[in-house]
């Protein structure tokens, strides 16, 4: 069964996407706005065990989800195991703090994502986005894959952070691409300049049906910063049923690496139809449970329903 055409009502930053070629994003997101309406939910579903090990071989009839309490009927489900046409495209986005606060991990930085990139070689495009005061972002398909690593070879730490910003940005465009999406983020944490907040962008993730997974590199930064930006961090990637890391060297990247790619072929990928057709923009919460004892299941907690625009006409006729 194909998935359908997925329009999932959710809050968007009002941002510029760039494509196919990079361009400096000089203006920064407004604040986010509601829109679209909802037809299939998606969610990315990742089940352990009680040690922590990856639960692959469950079937649709394993899971359970509940909207605002209300049991839903499971329309569409596929397991990264799974393989031929019907497969979901797995589309990947790297995004990479080059702001002059990681002057001292730009090394790192580029070596870890060149490493990963050579590990993960099923995405059919990644789209990178490197940022500092400004967002610049690019679509890569696998072909273009020479030219991808050495953009990254080229970077330089200089200016500000628009971390948020250049989330934003990469959720924006990734919005319309059906399949699987996968934020890879190398931060430090900290954002300087983004005009988009922390809360809007809380509620950006939520909203959304990309998986983050962060690379956190704070062993430069100052103890209390180090401790407010590792929350924040793991904060994001939560929200998205994603993790978030903190390696020390790169030598620790590999068994990362190992993890994050696992997760990634692991993830279930389960469509509803929501029964709640009211077109409110609010919030709904959800549930996702697997009916086989001792699991436990990493997905987005919920998504914004539907909001129903009210035509100028008749905003004048309801004052």
């Amino acid at each position: 069964m194909q998935p359908r055409a997925i329009a999932v009502a959710s809050v968007i930053a009002a941002v510029l996407w760039a494509a196919p070629w990079p361009r400096a994003l000089a203006s920064a997101p407004q604040v986010p706005v509601f829109h679209g309406g909802v037809d299939l939910v998606h969610l990315g579903v990742t089940v352990t065990d009680r040690k922590g090990n990856l639960v692959t071989d469950l079937t649709a009839d394993d899971f359970e989800i509940d909207e605002d309490g209300k049991k839903q009927t499971i329309q569409y489900f596929a397991s990264g195991r799974d393989s031929g046409p019907e497969t979901l495209h797995t589309h990947l986005g790297l995004l990479l703090d080059v702001s002059e606060s990681m002057g001292e991990d730009i090394g790192f930085t580029k070596t870890a994502a060149i490493k990963f990139l050579n590990s993960l070689l099923e995405a059919v495009d990644i789209t990178m986005i490197d940022f500092d005061t400004e967002v610049r972002s690019t679509r890569y398909s696998q072909a273009d894959f020479a030219r991808l690593i050495e953009r990254i070879r080229l970077q330089k730490a200089s200016g500000n952070t628009a971390l948020y910003d250049a989330i934003g940005v990469y959720l924006t465009g990734a919005e319309g691409q059906d399949g699987r999406k996968v934020m890879l983020l190398y931060t430090d944490g900290g954002d300087t300049r983004s005009s988009m907040s922390f809360g809007d962008l809380y509620s950006l993730l939520k909203a959304s049906d990309a998986t983050l997974y962060v690379i956190g590199e704070l062993e430069h930064q100052l103890s209390l910063s180090r401790t407010e930006q590792r929350m924040r961090l793991q904060q994001m990637a939560e929200a998205t049923g994603g993790q978030a890391f903190f390696p020390v060297s790169v030598k620790e990247l590999d068994q990362m690496y190992e993890k994050v790619l696992a997760e990634v072929r692991a993830q279930y990928t389960i469509g509803y139809l929501p029964t709640n057709d009211t077109a409110d923009g609010a919030w709904r919460k959800v549930d996702v449970k697997v009916r086989r004892k001792d699991c436990r299941v990493r997905s987005r907690k919920g998504y914004f329903g539907p909001y129903k625009r009210i035509p100028h006409d008749d905003r004048r006729r309801t004052r």
